[in-house]
C-alpha cells in the first residue's frame, strides 16, 4: 500500500512538474515562428485579427486561454504592430490590449497639391484619402495655425521622413507638421529669411518654383538668384512650372504661346510677382537656396539643348532669345509639341 501511495505521489510530481513546465513554455517562451507586422484597421474584427496572427505564433491554446482572461476579442486596439522574434504569448497579448504600437515611417515628397499629399499620407496611414483632404484643405485648421488658406497651409509640410503611430488622426498628423515646421525656421534660417525680404511662405513659394524649374542642387541658388532680381526690378516671373499648375496639367513638357494667357492667379506671366501659395512641396534643398540665394545680373534663363537638367543663364533679352531657340529647336528635333 505504501509503495502504492509513492507510486502516485511521485506520479503526481511528474505530473505537476510537467504541466508547470509546459506552462512555462507555452506562455513565457517564445511564441514566435517568424517575425509578423499587423495592420489592425477601424474594420478589423477578431476572427480576422487571429487569421492574420495565428500561422506566425505557436502556443495556440495557451495564447487562447490568456486572450480570454483578459478579454482581447472586445479590448483589442488598431494600430500596428510587429510581433517580434522573442515574444511569449503574454506580451503579444499585452500589446495587443493596450495598443502598444511600433511607429511607421511615413515619407512625403513630390507632391504639388493637397490632394496628391492626401493620396500619399492614405498608403502610409490608416486614415483614408478623404478624411485627410478635408483636413489639409480645413480653412478654419489654417486660419488657427496663422494661415491665409488652406493653400498657404502647404508651406509646412517638408519633404521628410517621419515616425508616426499608422492610427495617428488627421488632425494630430498636421498639428505635428507644424511643430515640425516652426522648428525648421530656427534662428539661422530665420535671419538668412529676413535678409531676402521674404516671409516664410513667400520663401516657400519661390522655394516651389526653382525646385520646379531645377532638380540640380548646385544650380538652385542661381535660379533663386534669377527671380530674387526679377522680383527686386518688378520683373513678372514668367516661371513655366506656374503655368502648368495654373492649368493643372502637370505632364506638360513644353509651354505654347496659347498657354502664357491662362486666366489664374498663379499665371506668373499675366501677373507680378509670386503666385498666391507654393505650387508644389519644395525641396530643403531649394528653400535653403532661396535662403542663400546668388547674387547676379542674369534675368533670364533656359533649359540646355543637352538636355542635361541644368540651364542657360543670360543677362540680356537677346542672348536669352538666342538660348531659347536653341532649346525650341531641340524640341523640334524631338518631336516634343506639348
Amino acid at each position: 500500500m505504501k509503495k502504492l501511495l509513492l507510486w502516485i505521489f511521485l506520479v503526481a510530481v511528474a505530473v505537476g512538474a510537467g504541466v508547470a513546465a509546459w506552462g512555462l513554455v507555452s506562455f513565457k517562451g517564445n511564441a514566435v515562428l517568424q517575425e509578423k507586422e499587423l495592420y489592425v484597421s477601424r474594420h478589423t474584427d477578431y476572427e480576422a485579427l487571429l487569421d492574420s496572427l495565428k500561422p506566425n505564433i505557436k502556443h495556440h491554446f495557451a495564447f487562447d486561454i490568456y486572450a480570454e482572461r483578459l478579454n482581447l476579442k472586445e479590448s483589442f486596439k488598431k494600430g500596428h504592430y510587429v510581433v517580434k522574434d522573442g515574444m511569449n504569448v503574454i506580451e503579444i497579448v499585452r500589446m495587443l490590449k493596450l495598443g502598444l504600437q511600433t511607429p511607421v515611417n511615413v515619407t512625403m515628397n513630390n507632391v504639388k497639391i493637397p490632394a496628391q499629399l492626401a493620396g500619399k499620407l492614405a498608403a502610409q496611414l490608416e486614415a483614408d484619402s478623404v478624411e485627410l483632404v478635408n483636413v489639409l484643405t480645413d480653412k478654419a485648421l489654417a486660419k488657427k495655425m496663422g494661415f491665409e488658406s488652406p493653400l498657404t497651409m502647404f508651406s509646412i509640410f517638408l519633404p521628410n521622413t517621419y515616425e508616426f503611430y499608422w492610427t495617428v488622426k488627421p488632425e494630430e498628423f498636421v498639428e505635428r507638421m507644424y511643430k515640425e515646421y516652426k522648428n525648421f525656421w530656427n534662428g539661422a534660417r530665420d535671419e538668412k529669411r529676413k535678409r531676402t525680404g521674404l516671409n516664410r511662405v513667400e520663401v516657400a513659394t519661390l522655394a516651389s518654383i526653382v525646385y520646379e524649374e531645377t532638380r540640380k542642387v548646385d544650380e538652385m541658388p542661381r535660379v533663386a538668384g534669377v527671380y530674387m532680381n526679377r522680383l527686386r526690378t518688378g520683373m513678372p516671373l514668367q516661371a513655366d512650372p506656374t503655368i502648368k499648375y495654373a492649368m493643372q496639367n502637370f505632364g506638360l513638357r513644353r509651354i505654347l504661346k496659347s498657354y502664357l494667357k491662362y486666366d489664374s492667379p498663379y499665371n506668373t506671366y499675366i501677373n507680378k510677382g509670386l503666385p498666391p501659395s507654393p505650387i508644389c512641396m519644395p525641396s530643403i534643398q531649394a528653400i535653403d537656396a532661396v535662403l542663400n540665394f546668388e547674387k547676379h545680373d542674369y534675368l533670364y534663363f533656359c533649359a540646355r539643348p543637352t538636355f542635361d537638367g541644368y540651364h542657360n543663364f543670360a543677362k540680356s533679352y537677346s542672348q536669352h532669345l538666342a538660348n531659347a531657340r536653341a532649346y525650341q529647336a531641340e524640341l523640334n528635333k524631338r518631336k516634343i509639341m506639348k
